[in-house]
């Protein structure tokens, strides 16, 4: 589907179908309000009414602000896939809510095909948007910032979304690769050997049982002049069965979605490099396989971290944060980041405490968690606050090594695996480091927003939007 921007009057666009968006009030204004009152269209959100004689599409919203619009466009688009027109146009609004649209757009007419045999052929070929009279130099502009996050958001899905037996950890190689040839970034990578050199026993553990190698891999994004350098920290997962200490059976089923950390900074750095941010970034990502086998780490195992720190082992399905810890460890080592912010997958019990849609963010600077509670709002995402506190950190001792990998209560988890991951954030860097936990916002099953069924990119919006406004 080709979606672009005009520097037209809509009136001047050729297309099969004209798209308004009209909130409540606007709706009795309207040349068609006859027709829309016998069709009970009462432009409520998200609400749609075609006008097939008319050749309109009317879409109901609360207001005209981004979120109000970002939902109906996905509403829009959902109904035009489903139709036989082959071309529609719109108006863009004004120019704050054009990456809405465009979000609409993209991710809420993403699909993910690539495993059936017969995907449903969709007649939609082309989506104009009118300027009208606005200023279309800056709506330009807008616009091709807009389509380069959505797409680096719908490269994070499709990532996700492949399936474990494709996309294991040298897959995520292979896809590293590629990436940092198409954008120009460096690319260096650690495996087996390399991670042994490095001392990263407690990343080494989890993938010992697999028959896929682990791989550390390392993106670089290095601008002129840049103002900041951000190192972007990646949970990759590619599978979790839990390890010895397995999943249910339920429980295992969407767990290719545990690299969607790793996914994202990936995400996160292609949308960086496209739009030229004056912000020199590293990606780094702990490419890992936790599966079931002879010599699949234990439960009483000890592991030797990169820093030395000793770990024992209460529950292999707490890999998650083992993996990060040596990742964390060797991206501070390595680079000198004015800053250091992690993306995982890594609870369950962040769903609990947030709920579904939202991404838990833990860590010690109040400035930064509003830096970031701002660019979620500005972005689309929902983003959440959890404290960390003394008490919960007692929690993680362990009477035989430096600390446990799990808590020895079922409370807070969220907050202790956040806090096992602090032990691993050396001094200087305390204040300069964010840990996301995306759990529940980076896959889901009952489509909402402009997230269809799978991966939804989570991070990769917001953390674009903070990058460039840093």
């Amino acid at each position: 589907m080709n979606t672009k921007i005009l520097n037209k009057n809509i009136s001047d666009i050729s297309a099969n179908i004209l798209v308004e968006f009209l909130t409540e009030d606007e709706l009795s204004l309207h040349a068609e309000y006859k027709l829309l009152n016998l069709a009970g269209f009462k432009a409520e959100q998200d609400s749609i009414c075609f006008l097939h004689e008319k050749g309109l599409l009317l879409c109901g919203v609360e207001s005209k602000n981004s979120e109000d619009v970002r939902s109906a466009t996905v509403s829009m688009i959902k109904a035009l896939k489903s139709s036989n027109y082959e071309s529609a146009k719109l108006s863009a609004i004004s120019n704050s809510t054009l990456p809405a649209i465009v979000e609409g757009i993209v991710l809420g007419g993403y699909e993910f095909n690539d495993y059936k045999s017969k995907p449903k052929e969709i007649t939609l070929k082309d989506v104009s948007i009118a300027s009208n009279e606005l200023n279309f130099e800056e709506l330009e502009n807008t616009f091709n910032e807009g389509m380069i996050v959505a797409k680096a958001t719908c490269f994070t899905r499709d990532i996700v979304n492949t399936a474990p037996q494709e996309m294991h950890p040298q897959s995520m190689v292979e896809v590293a690769r590629k990436l940092a040839a198409d954008n120009s970034l460096e690319c260096s990578i650690l495996q087996e050997k390399e991670l042994e050199e490095e001392n990263m026993g407690a990343m080494l553990a989890v993938g010992r049982a697999s028959v896929h190698g682990s791989a550390l891999i390392h993106l670089s994004y290095k601008p002129a002049n840049p103002k900041k350098i951000i190192s972007l920290v990646g949970k990759g997962l590619t599978y979790d069965s839990g390890g010895l200490s397995l999943k249910a059976p339920t429980a295992m089923v969407t767990m290719k979605m545990d690299k969607a950390g790793a996914c994202a900074v990936m995400g996160m750095i292609k949308a960086a490099s496209e739009l030229k941010l004056e912000v020199e970034i590293h990606a780094f990502i702990g490419a890992v396989e936790n599966m079931v086998g002879a010599n699949a780490y234990k439960p009483d195992d000890i592991l030797v971290s990169r820093s030395k720190t000793t770990i024992e082992v209460r529950n292999t399905d707490a890999e998650g944060r083992l993996v990060l810890a040596d990742v964390l460890a060797y991206a501070q080592d390595k680079i000198k980041a004015d800053y250091i912010f992690d993306f995982a997958t890594l609870t369950g019990a962040c769903m609990v405490a947030l709920g579904q849609y939202t991404t838990g963010v833990m860590g010690h600077s109040d400035k930064i968690k509003n830096d970031f509670l701002k660019a979620g709002t500005e972005s689309g995402e929902l983003v959440g606050f959890l404290p960390f506190n003394k008490h919960l950190k007692k929690l993680l001792k362990s009477e035989i090594a430096d600390i446990s990998n799990t808590s020895s209560k079922p409370y807070g988890g969220a907050i202790t695996a956040g806090l096992f991951l602090d032990k691993f954030i050396q001094d200087d860097m305390k204040d300069k480091w964010m840990h996301f936990d995306i759990a529940g916002s980076a896959y889901t099953e009952t489509p909402w927003d402009c997230n269809v069924y799978g991966a939804t990119g989570a991070g990769v919006r917001m953390v674009t939007h903070y990058l460039k406004n840093i």
